[in-house]
């Protein structure tokens, strides 16, 4: 069963746990349930879990861009009073953890990202499903993971609403044109705090190759491999994903 959904004004996000707040970002196509082992294992593990509904396919069209997304996720930082958090994110969602890191450095104690788009300018526009049969969205769904059995019948019917809606179409469009925009490698090397990469080794969105370059520009970054994983790791290996991600935040004392 889902968590209850939190609704305060215009923010709607699951919570849990107590502690170190720890905010995760979903990817451009990704739901809060995508995360929800990272949000039953650290709500249980001293850590405040909470998962924003991002507003992807609600804001204005002129203003469905990165920038946006990441004033709404410190909009919502300030409203649950945190002073410090551990910015969690996938695809899409790690770009706007970058991004929200550029401006506000002294809000994120620590950064996770998984899949992360903010270098490579083709993991969002290239790998769009286009409108079509089912079985073509299926194939592109099941691409995303090395395990196809993940790309549940559920999971294929919500991108087919998405990618059949002109209006949230045009706005992952708009996103994916933000994203090339806001490419953060010139920005990587002014990040210092401890950032924690997980990796799928057979991405094919995001590719191998692209963690590589994280970790290489990213001054104080571990970078730690999933094999027989894609563009999900939390989704596709949940249990080894907390293992890492949990060793990692002791051994760092975060």
């Amino acid at each position: 069963m889902k968590p209850k959904l939190i609704t305060e004004g215009d923010f709607s996000y699951w919570e849990k746990g107590k502690g170190q707040p720890i905010v995760v970002l979903h990817g451009l196509m990704g739901d809060l349930s995508n995360f929800g082992g990272v949000f039953d294992y650290f709500s249980e593990h001293g850590y405040n879990v909470i998962i924003p509904q991002l507003p992807i396919y609600t804001l204005p069209i002129i203003k469905t861009n990165v920038k946006n997304l990441v004033k709404y996720t410190n909009n919502l930082i300030d409203h649950k009073g945190f002073k410090e958090v551990i910015l969690l994110g996938n695809s899409l969602g790690g770009h706007i953890a970058l991004y929200f890191t550029k401006h506000y450095p002294e809000l994120v104690k620590a950064l996770v990202l998984t899949g992360s788009s903010g270098l490579y300018e083709k993991s969002m526009g290239s790998t769009y499903p286009k409108r079509g049969d089912k079985e073509y969205i299926k194939h592109k769904v099941e691409e995303v993971f090395y395990d196809p059995a993940i790309a549940t019948d559920e999971l294929v019917a919500s991108i087919m609403e998405t990618v059949n809606d002109r209006g949230k179409v045009i706005r992952t469009l708009a996103l994916a044109k933000s994203a090339i925009r806001h490419n953060m490698a010139a920005d990587l090397p002014k990040m210092n705090m401890p950032s924690c990469l997980i990796w799928g080794k057979n991405d094919k969105v995001t590719p191998p190759e692209v963690a590589d370059e994280f970790l290489k520009l990213l001054p104080d970054a571990d970078l730690f491999w999933i094999d027989k994983c894609g563009h999900a790791a939390m989704m596709e290996h949940p249990d080894e994903f907390n293992t890492i991600l949990h060793r990692w935040l002791q051994e760092r004392k975060i």
